[in-house]
């Protein structure tokens, strides 16, 4: 009897945790879970936005010198580095950077225009650091990742059939069926989240970590913290040099390495007596990100750093990244990490709805919470679609921020006022015109490109997510007129 009640209050003290950290951190999670879902799909975005520049499955090491050669003619103040991203599978272009700016490059090693992704690089921000400073946001993120994590585990110790009820799901029962898909999806899906959530969680709080072991163990030099994973830069030559050989590194890597994939270039203080440069290459069948292959400003070969080889600690410290985007498998990968992703969104989603439809069944409804929570839940991807559209109107940066922050509050607020179910209505209406805007806006821009490889496959699924969601608000519209007049409907409502 003891021991029983004993499990009846675990059981009541994780569900209270679980209800908490839900409460309170449910917004910032939906959030991270949605732009984290979009984000594995980057490049394709990246690509999409300029569908017509040159694309390629190589080029040549003379062809990149030479485009990586003008872009460094044109800088007005020198730059301290130099990379140059190879084409990838999901990416297949070159792209010239520096700190200050960036090309596409030709096959012939012609510069063919400026980089420019400016809703996709709003996009990654939003889901890096919640577009606070940089610091500050990897840390309320990796902690938001923590939080993820204790939301998984008070969730299962707040399920004590877990096993029994695996396949438990009842259709059409209302907010059973909600509590169904919720726990069903949770538990299917844990070995994802968690992993997602832990990688997050050492992304984002690395910084902050970093710091705290420099200050007690290395006199505050974080460098000395991440050298031993990373590699360490030797120290900096003062002195003019001439520009050191991109093309003879990349052709040693072809010849030496051929079984590598070349992804990355990195010449450091070019144009200094203390330049070096470092191949980054990808190993197919590892986690890892890749390794960096490092030479001197003469072409001269040095050695890897050992993320492909060294400790356990450094392979372990490359795949985190990959492991969490899902940038280790190809495009099966990809589509996995969406189910999964779209997953967590819904598992979110309906914890809160849940706990808001229980008010209502105990009698102390929150109809103006249950419905600010509709305007997290939708107004997130309704918001992610107008500043797509303000993108192609020439918005970008510190205001496509304001306009979706701002666009988002108002949002809530506005849901709040209506209550769940006409906010959640009127909200997806706005998601598919805001898309339908953004697909004529780029329509109008790039013309014929729409219908090249790299405009046609996310403009195909922005339209089928119009039809999906004109489809939702017409049915909803049905069973509230259906409801409305049997007298059933309520409000908090989760399952409509």
């Amino acid at each position: 009897m003891a021991r029983i009640k004993r499990s009846a209050m675990r059981v009541a003290k994780s569900l209270e945790a679980h209800r908490l950290v839900a409460t309170v951190f449910g917004a910032m999670l939906y959030i991270l879970a949605a732009t984290g879902t979009l984000s594995v799909f980057n490049h394709e975005l990246q690509r999409w936005e300029q569908p017509n520049v040159p694309e390629m499955t190589s080029i040549a090491p003379e062809a990149a010198e030479r485009a990586a050669l003008s872009v460094l003619e044109s800088e007005e103040v020198p730059t301290t580095h130099l990379y140059v991203n190879f084409p990838q599978e999901d990416l297949p272009r070159t792209v010239i950077t520096t700190d200050t700016q960036a090309f596409f490059a030709a096959p012939d090693g012609t510069i063919a225009g400026p980089e420019k992704f400016p809703w996709t690089q709003f996009l990654l921000d939003l889901h890096y650091y919640l577009h606070l400073p940089q610091t500050l946001g990897l840390t309320v993120v990796g902690a938001l990742g923590a939080m993820l994590i204790a939301l998984s585990f008070s969730g299962l110790l707040a399920h004590p059939r877990i096993f029994r009820d695996a396949f438990t799901f009842r259709r059409g029962a209302g907010r059973l069926t909600t509590i169904d898909l919720h726990n069903r999806l949770g538990v299917w899906t844990l070995p994802f989240h968690f992993s997602n959530a832990l990688t997050g969680s050492i992304l984002g709080l690395a910084s902050v970590l970093a710091l705290a072991i420099a200050a007690v163990g290395f006199d505050g030099d974080t460098g000395a913290v991440f050298d031993p994973v990373f590699g360490a830069e030797p120290e900096p030559i003062e002195g003019q040099a001439g520009t050191a050989s991109i093309a003879e590194p990349l052709a040693f890597m072809a010849r030496e390495f051929p079984e590598l994939d070349v992804t990355y270039f990195i010449l450091h203080d070019p144009g200094t007596a203390g330049q070096h440069s470092s191949v980054i290459a990808e190993h197919s069948d590892r986690l890892i990100f890749g390794d960096y292959y490092n030479f001197t400003s003469g072409g001269e070969y040095q050695g890897n750093v050992g993320i492909s080889d060294g400790t356990i600690g450094q392979q372990v410290t490359g795949a985190v990244y990959n492991v969490h985007f899902g940038n280790w498998g190809g495009l099966p990968v990809k589509l996995a990490y969406l189910g999964f992703g779209l997953g967590l969104c819904v598992i979110i989603a309906s914890g809160l709805s849940i706990y808001f439809s229980k008010r209502v069944a105990n009698g102390r409804p929150a109809q103006r919470l249950a419905g600010a929570w509709q305007g997290v839940v939708w107004g997130t991807p309704a918001m992610l679609a107008v500043t797509l559209g303000l993108s192609f109107l020439g918005l970008e940066g510190a205001r496509l921020v304001i306009a979706f922050w701002l666009g988002l509050a108002m949002l809530i607020f506005l849901s709040g006022l209506a209550g769940s179910s006409r906010a959640k209505k009127a909200v997806q209406a706005l998601t598919a015109l805001a898309l339908l805007s953004a697909l004529f806006a780029y329509s109008l821009r790039y013309g014929s490109a729409v219908l090249s490889d790299a405009g046609l496959g996310v403009s195909t699924v922005a339209m089928l997510l119009v039809v999906a969601l004109v489809t939702a608000v017409i049915r909803s519209s049905g069973k509230v007129g259906h409801r409305k007049s049997g007298q059933a409907e309520w409000v908090g409502q989760p399952a409509e």
